[in-house]
């Protein structure tokens, strides 16, 4: 299917939250470093305020420029990742980085979705549910062990 969402999981191999949280960063990063757009949805405000300090600290080699959302509107224009527990900006849209327990209301509003999968099993029991909601949209989930 032509011009569809391209959606990949990312299966880690430890159940640590921190792991789901840097990986986050580090797709953020190679995202960013690639010229695009990106846009992380958090499971909640608490989330998006621990990834928020994560991204100045996850790497001494690196920074990923990002905004919590919502942001003055000269500020998200200006920033390539904006990290969000609720409503997501149409203006990032090249990439989203899925952290929240269901899908995106409307996955086909971005060019790819990446879902990070913890290893426990809650993370991956809410994680086949992900993969079924997306598979009965007519998209075709990739998978991809960390």
């Amino acid at each position: 299917m032509a011009g569809a969402t391209q959606v990949d999981f990312y299966l880690l191999g430890a159940a640590d939250r921190r792991a789901r949280l840097t990986t986050a960063c580090r797709l953020a990063e190679k995202a960013c470093d690639q010229g695009l757009r990106v846009a992380v949805r958090t499971a909640s405000p608490s989330e998006t305020a621990e990834l928020d300090e994560l991204m100045w600290t996850y790497s001494d080699r690196s920074f990923v420029p990002h905004a919590v959302w919502p942001a003055e509107p000269a500020v998200a224009e200006h920033t390539p990742v904006l990290i969000a527990s609720g409503t997501l900006p149409d203006s990032h849209r090249d990439v989203l980085i899925n952290l929240a327990a269901e899908p995106p209301p409307d996955p086909a509003r971005f060019d790819r979705i990446c879902e990070v999968v913890g290893a426990d099993e809650e993370d991956k029991r809410r994680a086949r549910l992900r993969w079924r909601g997306y598979s009965d949209a007519g998209l075709a989930p990739a998978k991809h062990d960390l």
